[in-house]
């Protein structure tokens, strides 16, 4: 991630959607571990990518802080307020959102119309003094990157005027004074490329977005504020230069003002339609001079990436030309030519054909057939796709038709190999895939009907299988369900059946356990009978036992009493031939 550069990506909120890589029109995307970040390199900051992005991750550089921090200095900070304003502030009226600028601190307000102004009487001046037959406009920041980057052979053919905006802040200070700092506003992200690249005149560049975010923080609504006496725009209100917004309008505003009658002036807008019209093309080829007004949103600024309020787009084109053309800017001081930074052309490779046809083959690509150019990945074709590749700046996974067959090919070998039958059905509980397994299990006709159509795909459920509730179940409930030992014909089933898509489509793995059910009911059989044998021979030593024990114990009983009556007789005999002894033994 690059703060530094105007446009970014979080790369924890990026999605995986290769939205950008498809809209951008110079494939300024690098995707790396499924993450799309931008290259500066190759962006042109038309900040196309920032708009289309769903889920938000394509951030712009919030540069709130950095004017605040102007604010709090001892130079005066004056706005450049960008002709679209009131696209962006409907409803808002002019003087209103001149008094909440003032509220955050602005010495004033200008428009960036009396730059375009400017630009205009220059470029008539220009146009009549030049023995060029094509010049392109430069109001348009990224109109400028795009030439300078992409179009390099035409970099001579730029106007060497200033944008409106610089031409603008050069006029500020002037009237103001050197120290004065310039802040522009406006739709553009690319204003923010061009206020980095010359600080010394734009100071910093703030979008719609930053300036509606900043005033919700400090809780100014222009909407409820009350104009002032002050509330007016300085040093003076401009006019025909509101036209530059709107799609062909430096044009327009320059008709009937002396334009060169020997210059066709021609608007063309969007980058893929600059792109197509102007690639290959050689200036002292045309048949007359050219002056084509060139900008990179289609529609003008109006649809800039920052300026998203597309309620009533009509209201707001005609809210820009009735003030374009209420009144008359007086005068204006002609822009001084700028010099233009360097930027490194884009060198558009051309790997060779087997460094190509290798890079087409890890996608799949191994022949013309399968070169579909359906655009999924965000190229326009499977060649420049595969440039990508060899260029790091893509990666396999996003060619969808190259996923969507590996799927498919895992998904087949899947269903192939496992030893289970595995069935897909619809909220209708009609088959959308199974393999031969599952149609083996259910008898000799649903084999033949699966070889007639591979997977039975519209086939009833309930006419396969006696227990189509557990599936409509699962399908109410989006609740796994598993019931073993289902008894289906002369076979035992273990059957677990889960949601696929919830309430859509639900799967089961059918597993045959016929074998090891009958297996264990005759281990149970054997064990009930080794059971009650062993209990009947116990029964046997039991018996056994307790006649042994009765015949013992009245033969010690008989021995017991025939050894007391003899041990009785023979102390009365002992006694008698002892007689007259006294306890002790001893004789009186």
């Amino acid at each position: 991630m690059n703060r530094q550069y105007p446009i970014y990506t979080v790369a924890t909120e990026c999605q995986d959607c290769c939205k950008c890589v498809r809209q951008c029109p110079v494939k300024a995307i690098k995707i790396e571990n499924a993450r799309a970040t931008v290259v500066p390199e190759l962006c042109i900051a038309c900040g196309h990518c920032v708009a289309v992005c769903p889920s938000g991750a394509k951030r712009v550089r919030n540069d709130v802080g950095r004017v605040r921090h102007l604010l709090a200095s001892d130079r005066p900070v004056y706005v450049s307020l960008a002709p679209s304003y009131a696209a962006a502030f409907p409803g808002v009226a002019p003087a209103q959102l001149l008094h909440a600028l003032r509220l955050l601190g602005f010495a004033g307000v200008s428009e960036t119309a009396l730059g375009a102004e400017q630009v205009t009487q220059a470029t008539q001046v220009e146009l009549r003094a030049s023995d060029q037959q094509l010049v392109l406009s430069t109001a348009c920041p990224s109109v400028v990157q795009f030439v300078r980057k992409y179009l390099p052979e035409l970099r001579d053919s730029l106007s060497p005027l200033p944008s409106p905006a610089l031409a603008h802040a050069a006029f500020l200070q002037e009237r103001f004074g050197p120290e004065a700092a310039v802040v522009f506003i406006g739709p553009c992200i690319a204003k923010k490329l061009e206020s980095d690249q010359h600080p010394e005149r734009l100071t910093v560049a703030l979008t719609y977005d930053e300036l509606h975010a900043w005033l919700a923080e400090e809780d100014v609504d222009p909407v409820c504020l009350s104009p002032e006496g002050q509330d007016q725009f300085v040093p003076e209100t401009a006019a025909g230069g509101r036209l530059f917004p709107v799609e062909g309008g430096m044009i327009q505003a320059a008709a009937g003002k002396d334009w060169p009658a020997n210059w066709q002036g021609i608007p063309l807008a969007g980058i893929p339609e600059i792109d197509r019209l102007l690639a290959g093309i050689v200036p002292e080829e045309l048949p007359c001079p050219v002056f084509l007004e060139l900008l990179a949103c289609p529609g003008g600024c109006l649809n800039g990436p920052c300026c998203r309020n597309q309620e009533a787009p009509l209201a707001h084109w005609l809210e820009v030309l009735v003030g374009a053309h209420a009144g008359e800017h007086a005068g204006c001081s002609t822009p001084k030519p700028l010099a233009a930074p360097w930027v490194e052309p884009v060198l558009r490779k051309a790997s060779s054909a087997t460094r190509l046809r290798l890079a087409l083959a890890k996608v799949g690509k191994t022949s013309p057939e399968d070169e579909l150019n359906c655009g999924g990945c965000g190229y326009a074709t499977c060649r420049d796709f595969a440039q990508a590749l060899i260029d790091g700046r893509a990666e396999s996974s996003m060619c969808l038709s190259h996923l969507r067959q590996q799927a498919q090919r895992k998904a087949n070998a899947l269903l192939r190999c496992m030893p289970a039958g595995v069935v897909v059905v619809d909220d209708r509980l009609q088959v959308v895939e199974c393999n031969e397994i599952f149609a083996r299990m259910f008898g000799e006709e649903a084999m033949l009907a699966y070889e007639a159509q591979p997977g039975l795909a519209g086939a009833d459920l309930a006419k396969l299988l006696p227990f189509p509730d557990i599936f409509a179940a699962v399908l109410r409930t989006n609740q796994d369900l598993r019931r073993p030992g289902l008894r289906c014909g002369e076979r035992i089933l273990d059957v677990t059946v889960f949601p696929v898509e919830p309430g859509q489509t639900a799967g089961a793995v059918l597993t045959d356990v016929t074998c090891t059910e009958l297996r264990r009911e005759q281990i149970a059989e054997r064990a009930s009978e080794v059971i009650r044998k062993n209990l009947l021979t116990v029964q046997e030593v039991a018996c056994t036992l307790g006649e042994n024990m009765a015949d013992t114990e009245i033969l010690l009983r008989s021995l017991a009493e025939d050894y007391g009556a003899r041990r009785a007789a023979s102390e009365d005999v002992a006694g008698d031939s002892l007689g007259g002894l006294d306890k002790w033994g001893n004789r009186p």
